[in-house]
């Protein structure tokens, strides 16, 4: 991969966006993670009206490490960060549901699932709210890698206007880092969603992005390895398409 003409491409891509559809900037959740930080730095390349949102919710390493980080990638790519504490927000709304959330015969996992999962969906919301105030365009920041086994969380990091990171992979998504430059620390920590304390993508995945990339790239992967992704991938379909309506195949 050329990195220097790949940046310039999406950065042209991405300014077409702006245009063709009159908004006036772009909004990003920063995490502190690998992707939103080169979503953040190849957006500020396109406009300067670019609004990184750090969003706390619950995990203690969103209100540290991460917090840090993102800090750290908007200083040092130049874009306006603010922030929202959604934990207060997560409380009331669980506390609404109460215990009608999941009947007693619910599947060990399903709601501890679901819980985690309305993290995401409320980031994809102030996102939402806090761009259309603004006029601006919601950036997606999921790679090609979490794209493929359906590694994001439905209506939540998986509802975007625009996403010019979506068909890398996560290594390619560190070259492109380092050749911008980006702060050390995100470069050398492991990928984390941030959902729990102690959370790391690889770990609740099963599998390592090393593993993905050679499967989606077509690399070399053992039988059952490649099988295993592959049932990721069938498991997940529903994730990568728009929701079914009547008269659709399924």
């Amino acid at each position: 991969m050329d990195i220097k003409s790949s940046i310039e491409d999406r950065v042209r891509w991405i300014k077409g966006i702006l245009e063709s559809t009159g908004a006036r900037g772009i909004i990003y959740g920063n995490s502190g993670g690998k992707d939103c930080t080169l979503v953040g730095a190849l957006c500020r390349m396109a406009t300067e009206n670019v609004l990184g949102v750090i969003m706390p919710c619950q995990s203690s390493a969103n209100y540290g490490s991460d917090r840090d980080d993102a800090i750290a990638a908007g200083e040092r790519f130049g874009i306006e960060q603010t922030e929202v504490d959604l934990t207060a927000v997560k409380d009331a709304l669980v506390a609404a549901m109460g215990d009608k959330l999941a009947p007693a015969d619910t599947p060990a996992g399903a709601e501890r699932s679901a819980l985690i999962n309305i993290n995401p969906r409320l980031r994809m919301t102030t996102l939402y709210a806090m761009g259309q105030a603004r006029g601006y365009l919601v950036a997606g920041t999921g790679n090609l890698c979490e794209y493929t086994v359906g590694y994001f969380t439905k209506w939540g990091d998986g509802a975007y206007d625009f996403n010019p990171i979506a068909d890398l992979t996560v290594s390619e998504v560190y070259e492109m880092l380092e050749y911008l430059g980006a702060p050390a620390n995100i470069i050398g920590k492991a990928p984390s969603a941030g959902l729990y304390p102690g959370q790391t993508d690889e770990a609740e995945l099963g599998v390592t992005y090393a593993d993905i990339e050679a499967y989606v790239r077509g690399g070399e992967l053992s039988v059952s390895m490649r099988r295993r992704i592959a049932d990721m991938e069938e498991r997940t379909t529903h994730k990568r398409r728009s929701p079914l309506r009547y008269g659709d195949e399924e």
